[in-house]
């Protein structure tokens, strides 16, 4: 076996090795709803709960490592900053703020992310989205 085979056959069995590297895939419970009208909710749900929920559903991507690891990686710093499934865990002035930096971020286009889109077109937002999300981040209490 050339020196080239086994450099191959050596990655190959790194590469079979590291999806043994356990993933936690599990959603914890919905403990309650970010209270936003249909259409605003429609938009969050296409656009942001993928990571900001316990509703992710995980790409087939975030089932090959190392790829697993960032997306897991991203769904937990993106839940710990804001989750619309403990909404109810934030108290009114945390809930006010969030909804004027969801807001902040669209229109900045932070979110969502530019890496995310490509992957997942269905995720992009038009001017109609931004503008739902617009007049819902100013007239929320």
């Amino acid at each position: 076996m050339t020196l080239r085979n086994k450099f191959l056959v050596g990655i190959g069995c790194i590469a079979l090795a590291i999806q043994l590297v356990p993933v936690d895939r599990e959603n914890p419970p919905v403990e309650t709803e970010i209270p936003a009208p249909e259409n605003v909710l429609a938009v969050l749900q296409n656009a942001c709960y993928d990571c900001h929920s316990n509703e992710s559903v995980w790409p087939w991507y975030g089932y090959v490592a190392p790829f697993s690891w960032l997306v897991e990686y991203d769904i937990e710093e993106a839940r710990e900053h804001m989750n619309f499934s403990t909404w109810n865990q934030y108290d009114a002035d945390e809930q006010i703020d969030m909804v004027e930096e969801i807001w902040e971020e669209v229109e900045e286009g932070e979110m969502p992310p530019y890496f995310y889109t490509p992957l997942h077109p269905e995720a992009r937002l038009n001017a109609k989205d931004h503008a739902l999300i617009q007049v819902w981040a100013h007239e929320s209490p």
